[in-house]
């Protein structure tokens, strides 16, 4: 996991879709290479995360799951 970020988003409690849209909002407010750290708890985040960069053209530089949590760190390109 990426210890160095710009932002932390925590979508914890949050059920599909809310967590994506979140982080487009708040990833949309970033500069081009920053990147917005994403905590979740939603197992559908996983895959939902993985869409999002794949259509957005951000980038997941890591992903790590925790007891139950998921963590997202993502570039803006």
């Amino acid at each position: 996991m990426i210890t160095t970020f710009d932002y932390e988003l925590d979508a914890r409690a949050l059920t599909c879709p809310l967590p994506v849209l979140r982080a487009k909002h708040t990833i949309d407010r970033l500069q081009r290479g920053q990147i917005l750290c994403v905590r979740a708890t939603d197992p559908g985040s996983v895959r939902d995360f993985e869409a999002f960069c794949r259509q957005t053209g951000n980038e997941q530089v890591s992903f790590e799951e925790r007891s139950g949590e998921y963590i997202f760190c993502l570039r803006k390109n």
